[in-house]
């Protein structure tokens, strides 16, 4: 029986999935070493990803203060099969360099606006994430009965590519 050699999804391919996605898990460190990690909505614009978190908030704190975050994006699979059978969603990992940004940045992302209700516009930031290094992703690309074999279902590739287009 021969093994199907595999090809690893592209830059762009990786961002597109990215950008089809709304929820993400964003990580970053408090000036103590401390790790700390939670879930965020985005917006897509280009080749960066967009968070609104409240002004006075850890994330915007630490974020301003060091800019290195991690971000994981769950990527739902499966359509009608993943009613029946439990099937895990592809990720989309990366490091990033992220930029505390003034509320007003709001207006300049496409649907950036919508996902912070009016009464808390006056007091967030817009963090500006753009990726760096490598994306590492599982199960992108790939059919879904392949991502039950990590070597078929794993890359990693270089955010650059998809920076270059």
């Amino acid at each position: 029986m021969s093994v199907e050699k595999r090809h690893a999804p592209t830059a762009t391919t990786i961002w597109n999935a990215v950008a089809r996605s709304s929820f993400a898990v964003l990580s970053h460190v408090t000036p103590s070493g401390a790790p700390r990690s939670s879930g965020v909505v985005y917006a897509v614009s280009g080749d960066r990803m967009y968070v609104v978190v409240a002004e006075d908030s850890w994330k915007a704190r630490h974020i301003r203060d060091e800019g290195l975050v991690a971000v994981t994006v769950p990527v739902r699979r499966g359509g009608l099969l993943s009613l029946l059978a439990p099937i895990p969603p592809a990720t989309v990992s990366f490091p990033a360099v992220a930029t505390v940004r003034p509320a007003a940045t709001l207006d300049e992302v496409p649907g950036l606006a919508g996902l912070v209700p009016p009464e808390r516009r006056s007091a967030c930031v817009v963090l500006e994430v753009r990726p760096s290094g490598h994306y590492v992703t599982y199960g992108i690309g790939v059919p879904l009965l392949r991502m039950r074999d990590p070597a078929q279902a794993r890359a990693r590739v270089p955010v650059y590519a998809q920076q270059a287009r």
